[in-house]
């Protein structure tokens, strides 16, 4: 209980700092996009003044005769701190002012806003006594607002819509709207989500004719009956009036209910029934989704089926205009998840524009809809104060909940309400719990800050690792310490609600997640964390582009590049994770053996059957297609498989190394992606790849000019055995590599349990190895060259022996490597790096591509022959580090613009990298820009990497994809290739 002598004190606070939500404001409603009342968006150009407290200028400017020609031009919806007033601040946790509940620093940033604007005609204004209604969806984080001169209210809630009435004070023409907006209120302490503080008016703002009789509010109930096919309908509304779905046949008053057959709507099949709502006063299109959400026996069912999210958290985001999000923009984000396979959201930590819900109607994603709720910088005082666990917070908590609720709960899309996130636990998310649930009782809940599950109906977690994932699945988690609590958690469906941190190279590890998901019936999925990285555009001074991160605005408190941790880069291009979260994740299972002929097909969607997709075989020999065809495949229900016969594989010009690729593609248009649109993909071995070969006698070591040993075509240094020179190509020598620029997930996070590795390696010192000349033995047909590679300070080692020899045509290195001492880690990688001339600047090879791949983020790596330029081979991570490795390379040319080039070839198969700066430089840069080409392309040859992980905040790299230090031996040859003849088996 508060003391009384402090909520006495608390009286005379100001309004941003009074723990209450709002004053005047309207209740919560829901939302809809359209009607036949009229609306007049009051989005545009509006007059800008900033304070730099909440008190440095009066009310006047809400006042038409007060002087604005001296503002700023502002738009709206927009962030101020984005158009040159103020800089953005990033932290993950931490709260940037004192924790101080409810008090703020006097350090305010206060935005002054002022917007004239004329009805339109017809519209009438307050003599008339038309109603209206004023409503701003969306404003960080407290506004004070005033119409003409008279004070509307005041609200906080940033994601949140709020609405003033406002009819009795409209005019004709000349209205003038004034919006005072605080950077820091009390609700901030609500607001800690890892993202970006941006104060401003962010989303819309509208005035919306409420005539008499208009829709006040209406709640959609549409359920969905699985065992007869049927769906019952029936909608509630303020004020009465008729509801009329002419597909269906159905004309009802508004509390009637009817039962008809109907097709359901799932993420997969998004079935929408158009339908309009009419009252006296207002017509109100309605799109209609049937669909039933429950959890029984422990699973999360839709329409009676178990359910598997492959899910992504999204916040909404753009690198110019941070949370001003367009439509075109939301709907771009939501083609490119259904292109990739996505097919659900957590709206991380909010809830979005409510446009964006429309769009998941409409395209069909599952949505987890989440509270405007998180103070997780109350953990660094032990959650002392915390709001959740304060009675005097409660109203506001209860506020967010009801509107998000309220805005949202139309929308067939959304199937779990979640609380908010990170927020310890405490009597308020009780009592929103119990508010949602006696409000929508046909939505479950989500939580996953408490693991007793005391207020929700689904086990949540993040980020735990594959064992305790498995483990869940079995039902054996570790117990909790109350009996009853433990025993109902267990008997709940579990989901992964932040898992596979994607932040910079990664994540690894989603293959073997998707196994346990697919496995544990327990185990509906999880989303990954998270979709885009939130770097802010920014350009040098000769234009070129670049994205900032935390600090690089001068915040005393930041996070660095944490808030780069998405699937998409700022620019909305898809990264290597997107890629292979797409391969992970794909709804149709294609396997079986090559080496027979044989293909299986299984079905993983939970809803769709495969009538919509078509499929294709190619037989590929060394990367080229000999033949093609498709594929007849029944159009086989969910879970359901099949085995078929490949057709006799074609006769190839020359033999090889031989796959088949089995493609299943959309059969028709939709409306995400075309026809032809890849959804799965297989390649099954059919004749493995040839061993390297020599082509001639062997070639006889000998003393060239100058001090050079020449062995076939190769010129060797006669004093350290190293490589200079091959057919008249300068070669950097090559030399045993182990260090990469660390990931961010090698970097680690300091509370996962795993160790760090990029910080074991830079304090071993593998950033700086030295190597020592240990012998140079000259043969009558080989060079062996023995080395010992050794960081300083340590009794480690490498003992490497590069044994040469040559052909007519080729020059052939073994490696041989045994590590000394006692490792206390996994190496970063194991192979030779060289460098070649900058001329050399196409590279074309035969293996995996086209993308990048690493150990645990190969799912998406095919065989094939592949051609790009050097440059393009990069991933531009936000942060560089590590990137650009091609998994499973056979052979690699590097080539000038007339064709000459060199090439290498492995045995087994080796890790290719070609960049045009070394390892050491993207350690040392810290954004792009800082990253420009040398006097060489620098080549990786290596024969292993490790793994990548999600460290970042998640679990570290599997055993299975770690490099341990042990004896390796593999081999590579090297040999020129003439213009017409690059890229030849």
């Amino acid at each position: 209980m508060s003391n009384p002598q402090d909520v006495l004190a608390e009286r005379d606070l100001p309004y941003y700092e009074d723990v209450s939500p709002a004053r005047g404001t309207l209740p919560p409603r829901a939302w809809f996009a359209s009607s036949d009342a009229a609306r007049l968006c009051l989005n545009g150009i509006w007059r800008f003044r900033l304070s730099p407290t909440a008190t440095a200028a009066d009310d006047s400017f809400a006042h038409r005769e007060f002087d604005v020609s001296g503002w700023d031009e502002l738009p709206v919806p927009a962030h101020w701190v984005l158009h040159g007033h103020g800089s953005p601040a990033y932290t993950n946790t931490p709260y940037p002012f004192p924790v101080d509940p409810p008090h703020l620093p006097t350090e305010n940033p206060t935005g002054d806003h002022r917007f004239t604007f004329d009805l339109p005609p017809g519209w009438g204004g307050g003599e008339t006594g038309q109603a209206a209604v004023l409503r701003f969806d969306g404003v960080e984080s407290c506004a004070r607002v005033w119409l003409n001169g008279q004070e509307l209210g005041t609200f906080k809630g940033s994601r949140l819509p709020h609405e003033f009435e406002v009819g009795g004070l409209l005019r004709p023409r000349g209205n003038l709207l004034a919006v005072r907006v605080h950077q820091w209120s009390s609700g901030s302490y609500l607001e800690d989500q890892d993202q970006w503080w941006l104060p401003g008016i962010f989303r819309d703002v509208t005035l919306l004719h409420r005539p008499e009789g208009a829709v006040r509010d209406f709640f959609v109930h549409a359920s969905y009956d699985h065992a007869d096919g049927t769906g019952t309908l029936r909608v509630e509304a303020e004020p009465g009036g008729r509801v009329t779905v002419p597909e269906l046949g159905l004309d009802l008053a508004t509390g009637e209910s009817a039962t008809v057959p109907v097709e359901p709507w799932s993420a997969e099949i998004p079935r929408l029934y158009d339908a309009v709502l009419e009252t006296d006063g207002e017509r109100v299109p309605l799109r209609i989704g049937f669909r039933t959400v429950a959890v029984q026996g422990g699973v999360l069912k839709v329409n009676g089926r178990r359910i598997l999210f492959r899910g992504v958290n999204r916040h909404e985001f753009h690198p110019e205009h941070g949370r001003a999000v367009d439509l075109e923009t939301m709907r771009r984000d939501l083609l490119l998840m259904k292109q990739h396979n996505i097919n659900a959201v957590r709206t991380s930590h909010y809830p979005p524009h409510p446009a964006f819900l429309d769009l998941c109607d409409e395209l069909g994603l599952w949505v987890i809809d989440e509270c405007d709720l998180e103070t997780h910088g109350f953990h660094a005082v032990g959650w002392r104060g915390n709001p959740v666990d304060d009675e005097r917070w409660t109203p506001a908590l209860l506020d967010r909940a009801a509107r998000m609720v309220e805005r949202d709960k139309n929308h067939p899309s959304v199937v779990l309400w979640s609380l908010g996130n990170e927020c310890g636990t405490g009597r308020g998310l009780t009592a929103m719990a119990r508010w949602i649930r006696e409000r929508d009782p046909a939505r479950p809940l989500h939580y996953e800050g408490d693991l007793s599950c005391a207020d929700v109906d689904v086990y949540s977690r993040m980020y735990a690792d594959h064992a305790e994932v498995e483990r869940i699945g079995r039902r054996a988690e570790a117990p909790w310490a109350d009996g009853e609590l433990d025993a109902r958690r267990r008997a709940m469906p579990f989901i992964l609600c932040e898992y596979a941190h994607a932040m910079g190279n990664g994540p690894g590890g989603l293959s073997e997640y998707q196994r346990l998901f697919e496995t544990y019936e327990r185990c509906q999925g999880g989303f990954v964390w998270e979709w885009i990285d939130h770097g802010i555009a920014r350009h040098t001074g000769d234009g070129e582009s670049w994205y900032a991160y935390g600090g690089d605005f001068g915040e005393e408190l930041h996070d660095g590049n944490f808030v780069c941790d998405g699937l998409l880069f700022p620019d909305r291009t898809p990264s290597p994770g997107l890629t292979e979260y797409k391969k992970v994740i794909e709804p149709v299972r294609i396997g079986g053996d090559g080496r027979a002929g044989t293909v299986r097909i299984a079905n993983g969607y939970d809803f769709a059957d495969l009538s919509g997709l078509s499929f294709h075989w190619s037989y590929e020999v060394e990367g080229l297609a000999v033949g093609h065809g498709e594929l007849a495949v029944p159009p086989l229900g969910p879970g359901e498989s099949t085995e078929l016969k490949l057709p006799e594989p074609p006769a190839p010009e020359r033999p090889g190394e031989a796959l088949w690729t089995v493609r299943a593609v959309l059969a028709g248009d939709t409306d995400w992606a075309g026809a032809g649109h890849e959804i799965a993909w297989a390649q099954l071995p059919a004749v493995p790849h040839p061993p390297l070969t020599s082509s001639g006698a062997p070639a006889l070591l000998r003393q060239g000019e100058g001090n050079l040993f020449v062995l076939g075509r190769g010129a060797f240094d006669t004093a350290t055995g190293e490589l200079r020179y091959l057919d008249g190509f300068e070669i950097v020598p090559p030399r045993l590599d182990v260090w990469r620029a660390p990931t961010d997930n090698d970097e680690g996070a300091e509370w996962q349990p795993d160790a760090r590795h990029g910080t074991i390696w830079r304090r071993l010192g593998l950033h700086r190895m030295r190597h020592r000349v240990v012998s140079v033995r000259e043969g009558e047909t080989e060079l062996v060259v023995r080395t010992r590679v050794a960081p300083a300070a340590t009794d480690l080692g490498l003992d490497t022996a590069f044994r040469w020899t040559a052909d007519g045509t080729a020059l052939r290195l073994d490696v041989s490597v045994v590590p000394e001492g006692d490792w206390p880690c996994p190496l970063p990688r194991l192979g030779v790096r060289l460098g070649v001339c900058t001329s050399l600047g196409l590279a074309e090879w035969y293996g995996g591509g086209p993308g990048e791949a690493y150990p645990d983020t190969r799912a998406a790596s095919r065989i094939g022959r592949w051609t790009l330029p050097v440059d393009a081979l990069q991933t531009p991570y936000v942060r560089p580090q590590e990137n650009g490795a091609r998994a499973d390379v056979r052979w690699a040319e590097l080539r000038r613009e007339d064709g000459m080039g060199l090439r290498v070839e492995g045995a087994p198969a080796f890790w290719f990298t070609a960049r045009r700066w070394t390892s050491e430089d993207l350690d040392a840069a810290a954004h792009t820009t800082d990253l420009r080409p040398g006097g060489a392309v620098w080549v990786n040859l290596d024969h292993g990497l490790h793994g990548i992980g999600s460290q970042s905040c998640g679990p570290g790299v599997l055993p299975q994809h770690r490099l341990t230090a042990a004896p390796a031996d593999f081999s590579l040859t090297f040999r020129t290739v003439e213009p017409d003849a690059g890229s030849r088996p």
